[in-house]
């Protein structure tokens, strides 16, 4: 019987399939004919081209947010980030003043090799002038990137020489790093911050982390917020360092993909010792599959506010002239079966709309989140979470704008911080560098005062009249802005991050739940 039964069953599944695939190539053909019949007989000669693109898009569109076609000409440069290479001559660059300003040579790129330096001006390319010609970023990419092994003549002012420095640079692979941060806040804690989930983003994660540890690092804050995803199996490895035995990390599912179960491994590097979680709303995906299995498991304390609600699972597929559509195939779920993903069945226009409006009621509280008992899950150790719409942290951090006056923003927004700190550094880098000893000496020791008096200056300059009242209001955010991009311009962006970290509220409440009894509270596994 039970053979007859399954032998049914078959059958059944096989007249569906052939079904819909008769009913595939019925409407493969309808659209076929389309295209010939404009092809043939449109009154002027249509771009096929075109229409064919904007045929996918809108199909697409009409399948969730995040299915997507990316044509042959951006499949490179939408893999680049992920795959975590270009290739050119590795330096990070600012146009300031109309002239191209090298921030940093990129580690083990061809550019620091050969000597060139933070605060370098590339005043000619290939003999070119492109000082004060009006060059902008996509112009400077054109000219220094290149294929691997071609090469490019720079002419480079260096602060103190009257002529230019001549450097003939052989273009390379140039690694693009996913870490932007790793540094102490106290002797016991430490902080890594990943804006991406690359190829190479556990291996940069592990280096910060054995260097932290070094340090005396006992306790880790992980900062995902800004982090919108990347690959899925990089994930999966992340959360792996944090979680032991063999627990679930994350499941996927779809209708042509059976559920597929991730589990942890034993080979962790920080599965023991207090640890934090920093998500806010621009926190998707890869950085919800990594909170959401910390909570679930309740290994750690997420802190900040609810992140983006992505948990569709995307797969790139090949067209014929080497474009590319990535298609939904499955849902990931979190270990206690929540699904983070918010709905999207009113379209992609309303999809955005909604986390707009979303983000307007929670910036500052979490009092209008009501979550309906359908979405209320069970983490280990029984704690309530939520699912159908992102994870929704233990500790909630609402934006404080209390110090944030207009005469703040307008210094931010016409980009004062970063021209003014430009200048300032040029020429006094070694000279900063060597009267400190890093980054923890020079926020204790360097005086402010000067400097910021002098940013005052560069902003009426700029068309930014000073208030008193106002300054006054927001004092410390400017200060501490500006020192961290002076330490940024001599050291490295974790230099940035340790400065900004001393006004960073969320910052402060993950350092505040790391001494008090959040943890225990939390029932939380750490030990």
């Amino acid at each position: 019987m039970k053979r007859f039964l399954l032998l049914g069953l078959a059958s059944i599944s096989f007249l569906q399939i052939s079904a819909q695939q008769k009913e595939l190539e019925a409407q493969v053909e309808k659209m076929n004919s389309l295209l010939e019949m404009v092809s043939t007989f449109y009154v002027d000669t249509p771009g096929m081209e075109k229409l064919v693109e904007d045929a996918i898009v809108g199909l697409l569109d009409d399948l969730d947010p995040h299915s997507a076609y990316i044509s042959s000409k951006e499949v490179k440069k939408m893999n680049e980030p992920l795959v975590g290479e270009f290739e050119g001559i590795g330096v990070q660059f600012n146009i300031h003043e109309d002239t191209i300003l090298v921030v940093s040579p990129i580690t083990g790129g061809p550019s620091e090799r050969l000597g060139i330096i933070s605060g370098d001006k590339i005043i000619t390319i290939d003999g070119d002038t492109v000082a004060g010609v009006g060059y902008k970023n996509s112009d400077v990419q054109k000219s220094l990137r290149g294929k691997k092994g071609t090469k490019v003549t720079v002419g480079i002012k260096r602060s103190g020489l009257a002529e230019l420095l001549p450097f003939e640079i052989t273009r390379d692979k140039i690694p693009i790093y996913s870490v932007d941060a790793g540094f102490m806040l106290n002797d016991e804690v430490g902080l890594i911050k990943i804006n991406r989930f690359a190829q190479k983003t556990v291996e940069e994660y592990t280096e910060y982390l054995n260097v932290l540890k070094s340090q005396g690092m006992e306790s880790l804050i992980l900062d995902l917020r800004g982090n919108s995803g990347g690959y899925l199996n990089t994930a999966i490895n992340l959360a792996d360092q944090f979680l032991d035995g063999d627990k679930m990390i994350v499941y996927t599912e779809g209708r042509s993909f059976p559920r597929r179960e991730h589990k942890a491994s034993s080979r962790g590097n920080f599965q023991k010792g207090k640890l934090i979680v920093l998500i806010d709303a621009g926190s998707a995906s890869a950085s919800e599959i990594v909170s959401g299995a910390i909570q679930d498991w309740d290994r750690g304390l997420i802190i900040g506010r609810r992140s983006f609600g992505k948990g569709l699972v995307q797969k790139p597929f090949g067209l014929p002239d080497r474009s590319q559509v990535r298609l939904t195939i499955s849902r990931y779920y979190t270990p206690s079966g929540r699904s983070i993903q918010r709905p999207y069945g009113k379209g992609t226009d309303a999809y955005y709309d909604d986390l707009s409006a979303r983000f307007a009621k929670e910036v500052f509280s979490s009092d209008s989140i009501d979550f309906p008992d359908s979405l209320k899950f069970k983490t280990n150790n029984g704690r309530t979470v939520y699912g159908g719409g992102g994870i929704m942290p233990d500790l909630y951090v609402g934006v404080d704008t209390t110090e944030r006056s207009d005469y703040y923003i307008d210094l931010l927004r016409k980009g004062i911080f970063n021209s003014y700190s430009l200048n300032y550094i040029d020429g006094k880098r070694q000279e900063i560098s060597s009267t400190y000893e890093g980054v923890s000496q020079f926020k204790k020791e360097f005086d402010m005062k000067p400097v910021v008096k002098e940013l005052i200056e560069a902003g009426v300059e700029k068309g930014i009249e000073f208030n008193e009242e106002q300054y006054e209001i927001s004092e410390n955010l400017i200060s501490n802005l500006l020192m961290a991009y002076i330490a940024r311009g001599v050291w490295d962006n974790s230099a940035f991050y340790s400065v900004t970290a001393e006004v960073d509220p969320i910052v402060s409440k993950a350092l505040e739940a790391m001494e008090d009894k959040s943890f225990k509270k939390y029932k939380l596994s750490y030990r």
